[in-house]
């Protein structure tokens, strides 16, 4: 059997909580896309763990896979794998020979492009780890995949044909002085980055790690032969729906894709096995954004402020403060459309206990004309109007209590609250985050319950 979890929104709904949760029955948990940019935090036995790459299931002994889908960077996965040792964990973590490698020169990039786009206003609010630009050269086909960091010489090939065109990229297009002081946010100086003996000096060294410490594999071959074996398998996903390359509010997106359809391609299990399986939406109570783009339920002045400093809405990477908003019901009826959601699991309701008040878009407007659901253009989105409906606020209660006694222990205007949004994405709701702990968990239905 197979769980795909994916977020239902702008990322930041709390995932890797929930895949903790639900770490115990499978065996193997598998990321799919994305990179060190996924920041995820998970709560266990009141001690918290920050991860940005590692997958959550780590943290309870799991298999933890970096899918072909992935783009690695080597040193946070080993900065990560060595901190988890140091904690007295011993994660089992897997590569994927055909996931592609964040060198040095792709942070330059990404931080270059970025401060481009600031004129503009077309930030994605990246985090500047380089995942775009890593991207780019997979797409282009001059990339530097994990298999290439296990034999030196097809490394040194590889950064050869690279190296020049990203130097000239660097130098004539953004204006940066390779050679010069100035060195940007990178534990490597900026010449050091796009040098090619340095480069194949370090490189090769994580390819010797990797190879001696065994963690690289054929995804596509593990997963299934893990699955015919009779391993069950959760499929992680990072970000959310509405940044998705192809399904999201372009270009305010990331670069590959967090629906449920990218677990089969980021990972080599036929898209049968995915489809099979529970996929299970993760939403956050209300809604939150790092960086420009459309945002029609976005609040601001004190109220945001509140639900900010309640719900700890700075980046787990970046720790930049989110954006703010009310729920937004045509972004979560696109999720569930675009990924099949069997499910649900809504998170921090809590942040929302004890309001003044309380909505909830369940359509936008333009022009008079309504819209069930975001518009294909950026520019249509950023038009649009909420079309608001109003809830009841419910007082604040005590989260670890309610998590224990179940559902009907909410407030009876947050089961109000809940149904409606069950409603909307025509799923049931299998989970209700109240608490950052996993012992503050509503666990209403388990999607591992019928394999």
């Amino acid at each position: 059997m197979t769980v795909t979890i994916v977020g239902a929104q702008l990322g930041d709904e709390g995932k890797g909580a929930l895949v903790d949760r639900w770490g115990g029955p499978p065996d193997v948990v598998v990321r799919f896309q994305g990179g060190d940019n996924a920041g995820h935090t998970v709560v266990n036995d009141g001690q918290e763990y920050k991860l940005s790459l590692v997958p959550s299931g780590a943290v309870r002994g799991k298999t933890g896979v970096l899918g072909n889908g992935c783009v690695v960077n080597p040193r946070t996965l080993f900065s990560e794998v060595d901190g988890l040792r140091d904690r007295g964990l011993n994660p089992n973590v897997r590569v994927a020979r055909r996931a592609h490698v964040i060198m040095p020169y792709h942070r330059v990039l990404d931080s270059a492009e970025e401060g481009e786009k600031e004129d503009d206003d077309l930030e994605a609010g990246t985090t500047g780890r380089g995942i775009g630009p890593t991207y780019e050269d997979k797409a282009g086909r001059r990339g530097v995949r994990v298999g290439d960091l296990l034999n030196p010489d097809v490394l040194r090939n590889r950064l050869e044909y690279v190296l020049p065109r990203t130097r000239l990229l660097a130098e004539e297009v953004y204006g940066l002085d390779l050679d010069g002081a100035e060195t940007p946010d990178l534990p490597v100086d900026l010449a050091d980055a796009f040098d090619l003996d340095w480069l194949h000096t370090k490189f090769a060294e994580y390819g010797r790690r990797l190879r001696g410490e065994e963690m690289t594999i054929d995804c596509g071959s593990y997963l299934v032969e893990r699955y015919a074996a009779g391993d069950r398998i959760l499929f992680e996903g990072a970000q959310g729906t509405s940044l998705d390359i192809d399904h999201g509010g372009y270009p305010y997106v990331t670069s590959s894709n967090p629906t449920a359809g990218g677990a089969a391609v980021g990972s080599g299990v036929g898209p049968g096995v995915v489809g099979q399986g529970e996929v299970v939406g993760i939403v956050k109570a209300y809604l939150s954004k790092v960086g420009t783009g459309p945002m029609p339920t976005e609040i601001d002045g004190s109220l945001a402020d509140e639900v900010r400093e309640r719900g700890g809405e700075f980046g787990t990477v970046t720790g930049r403060p989110r954006r703010i908003g009310w729920l937004d019901l045509p972004m979560l009826r696109h999720a569930s459309r675009a990924s099949g959601f069997t499910g649900v699991a809504v998170n921090h309701l809590d942040v929302l206990a004890g309001l003044d008040e309380l909505r909830v878009a369940e359509a936008y407007k333009i022009d008079g004309e309504r819209f069930a659901v975001p518009p294909a253009t950026a520019e249509q989105w950023a038009a649009c109007e909420p079309v608001y409906r109003e809830f009841t606020p419910w007082p604040e209660f005590d989260g670890r209590a309610t998590a224990s006694e179940g559902i009907e222990a909410l407030p009876a205007a947050a089961r109000d609250y809940l149904d409606y949004l069950s409603e909307t994405v025509d799923a049931p709701v299998y989970a209700v985050g109240v608490g950052p702990d996993r012992a503050e968990t509503i666990e209403v239905a388990n999607p591992w319950s019928d394999g």
